[in-house]
């Protein structure tokens, strides 16, 4: 697991854009996430796609998740987050942006289609993924088996707070979601997961230095080989290696992968 601690959060989102547009360069499978995090990263992509020759059109992309119960083309949906905040804003088609089908009738069902999907596009090659603040990564909420599955969840308390900004109020956040399950997003090629601010400081510890446990989802990171880790200074607080990590990166030979 590579660990980068860069000052702030536009740093986090520079750096991030770096590893991405590699991928994008080869017409990568791309693992999209929702949430606040992503946001400036996604901006960045957008800047260099007007600005530069990069180009998203031999790409696909696969969401994370999507919340059950909202209708199709609802505002707060994943789908609909994704397209507004960042896919039309670039040149990749609307019929290469998938996601789980959760308005179907029988959620299960659409659960066990998505992961049909993934595999048969291959995979993703690489999975960007924020970081909830008591450790999930999509919506594998504590308590997840580490080898789960694209499924329906129930949303913890803290995170239909956590969500609630997004919503008029805590009472429209839906309460289940269709997501991959933590054996889905670590069958990716690549994990790019991003941590900003001081309310990440203490899950981020937990996924890097603490045990390999359901409690802490994102722990199963550590399971996988090949994790980058993009942090600014506030969520980087609580980890003890933190040091260390900067050291590392400072010393990184000029031809090591991200």
């Amino acid at each position: 697991m590579e660990i980068v601690i860069m000052e702030n959060a536009q740093q986090v989102a520079h750096r991030a854009s770096d590893v991405i547009e590699l991928y994008v360069r080869r017409g990568a499978t791309l693992g999209l996430a929702t949430g606040s995090t992503p946001l400036e990263t996604y901006k960045e992509l957008i800047r260099r796609h007007h600005a530069t020759d990069l180009s998203f059109a031999e790409c696909r992309a696969f969401l994370l998740d999507e919340y059950v119960g909202l209708p199709q083309g609802h505002p707060q949906g994943y789908r609909e987050t994704i397209r507004r905040e960042f896919t039309r804003h670039i040149d990749i088609s609307d019929d290469q942006v998938h996601g789980p089908d959760a308005s179907a009738e029988d959620v299960r069902a659409a659960a066990l289609t998505y992961e049909r999907q993934l595999l048969a596009a291959g995979g993703v090659d690489i999975q960007i993924l924020g970081l909830g603040t008591d450790g999930h990564i999509g919506f594998n909420e504590p308590g997840s088996s580490l080898v789960s599955r694209t499924r329906l969840k129930t949303l913890h308390p803290q995170t239909v707070q956590d969500n609630a900004r997004f919503f008029e109020s805590p009472q429209q956040v839906p309460r289940h979601v269709l997501t991959q399950g933590l054996g889905t997003i670590v069958d990716a090629g690549h994990l790019l997961l991003l941590a900003t601010g001081p309310t990440k400081s203490a899950a981020l510890a937990a996924l890097s230095e603490g045990p390999l446990s359901a409690a802490c989802p994102a722990s199963v990171l550590q399971w996988h080989p090949h994790v980058t880790v993009i942090s600014d200074e506030p969520a980087a607080a609580e980890m003890k290696l933190r040091h260390y990590h900067r050291a590392v990166l400072a010393q990184k030979p000029p031809r090591q992968p991200h």
